[in-house]
């Protein structure tokens, strides 16, 4: 089954749903797609304009380009999800207002879509890390019946 995590590029939860038996969808693959693919017309940047008119399929244009942009790569990964995580208040989600509210979006779009989602707290010390890992197992496993 397909899952989508969130933040996009957590590692952590990119292992632990492909250790469990699902196809974990993460920001990686998308942009090294777009990167290994295409030609890119200004580097460093990785969005073209063209992505950012795929961005108004998720925003509307009062939506600043910037987040466009970013929902251009993660809607289609939404689109694939059949179910998701979300980790709330990871320290890694830390970036700019256009990032938090991209991650805001995002949220809200998964919520839309009525897939099985399972959200969970970032762990602060090894026992909420070792519960953190236990419920996602479990939600993981009880996806595959």
């Amino acid at each position: 089954m397909k899952v989508l995590i969130v933040p996009p590029n957590s590692l952590i939860l990119f292992d632990l749903v492909e250790r469990f038996g699902h196809e974990p969808l993460s920001v990686m693959a998308a942009l090294q797609e777009k990167i290994e693919n295409r030609e890119i017309e200004s580097p460093p940047m990785n969005i073209t304009v063209d992505d950012v008119k795929k961005g108004l399929k998720y925003a509307g244009i009062e939506v600043p380009s910037g987040i466009r942009g970013r929902l251009a790569v993660y809607g289609p990964l939404i689109e694939q999800a059949e179910a998701a995580v979300i980790m709330e208040d990871a320290p890694f989600m830390f970036g700019c207002v256009g990032c938090a509210r991209t991650n805001e979006m995002m949220k809200l779009l998964i919520r839309k879509r009525k897939i099985p989602v399972i959200e969970l707290d970032y762990p602060s010390n090894e026992d909420e890390a070792k519960a953190m890992v236990a419920k996602l197992k479990a939600f993981l496993e009880g996806l595959k019946k």
